[in-house]
């Protein structure tokens, strides 16, 4: 961060001093918390994924609209992918005392509306719940994949194989911010039920041992490899536009 100005937009946190954080205050009470977690995302995803999805959106998000954006919280409930090696899961009490304190010491600082960018279907039931109980502050929850735009583009690419998790969608952000992970070409996933869908909704899924039986390579229903890094950029650009756009109007 140079010179001049010492409230500079397209501020991240922890990047910034004191100084500019007192600065930005003067400017907006409002700040941009991603939100991802550390789990298995099948042969073709990276185990950052939803974090480093989470994480992208935000920051570009913040780039276009001058808001702070926080450090991503990478540690999350994924209690259901303990089967799968590198998988990192913190219980939902543990996560939910994590996002209260953080919201705690904001409020302390003075910010007043807090967008919490999601990248995680098991973090949005323990997010309700805590936006539910704060009065200080005020909570605009959000996940990056639920925005119209970027639902059009993922049924035209995608159609019913975006699936529930290690989905195109979000392996191809990685490839377009990380890496493509060089692994020989994997079938087609066995497609998943209307039923199934609506039953297992924001990652409620069985204990770890019977959820890799029933899915012995990770991926529900996602058939991750029609990822393509250019189908990346596109969903990237649309969620960064989009969660700008809400997060500016929001609160203006």
């Amino acid at each position: 961060m140079g010179g001049g100005s010492p409230w500079i937009p397209n501020m991240r946190l922890d990047l910034s001093t004191w100084e500019e954080i007192d600065a930005y205050l003067l400017k907006s009470k409002a700040v941009i918390l991603p939100v991802g977690s550390t789990e298995q995302h099948g042969p073709l995803g990276i185990i950052g994924t939803d974090t480093l999805c989470a994480e992208a959106v935000a920051q570009r998000a913040g780039a276009i609209s001058g808001g702070l954006v926080l450090p991503v919280l990478a540690y999350t409930p994924a209690p259901f992918n303990m089967g799968f090696a590198g998988t990192i899961s913190v219980t939902e009490p543990v996560f939910a005392a994590l996002v209260t304190e953080i919201l705690a010491a904001l409020a302390h600082h003075g910010f007043r509306q807090v967008y919490v960018l999601n990248g995680h279907g098991a973090n949005l039931e323990p997010l309700r719940r805590v936006a539910a109980a704060q009065s200080a502050l005020d909570i605009h929850i959000r996940s990056w994949w639920d925005f119209q735009s970027v639902r059009s583009l993922r049924d035209a690419l995608y159609g019913s194989w975006e699936g529930m998790h290690a989905t195109p969608s979000e392996v191809a952000i990685t490839q377009h911010t990380h890496r493509i992970v060089d692994h020989p070409a994997i079938p087609a996933p066995e497609p998943l039920t209307a039923e199934f869908i609506v039953a297992h909704a924001g990652d409620r899924h069985g204990p770890p041992d019977e959820h890799r039986r029933q899915f012995p390579d990770g991926r529900v229903g996602s058939h991750s490899g029609l990822a393509r890094p250019e189908h990346g950029e596109q969903l990237l650009t649309l969620a960064s536009q989009a969660c700008a756009d809400e997060f500016a109007g929001l609160w203006a």
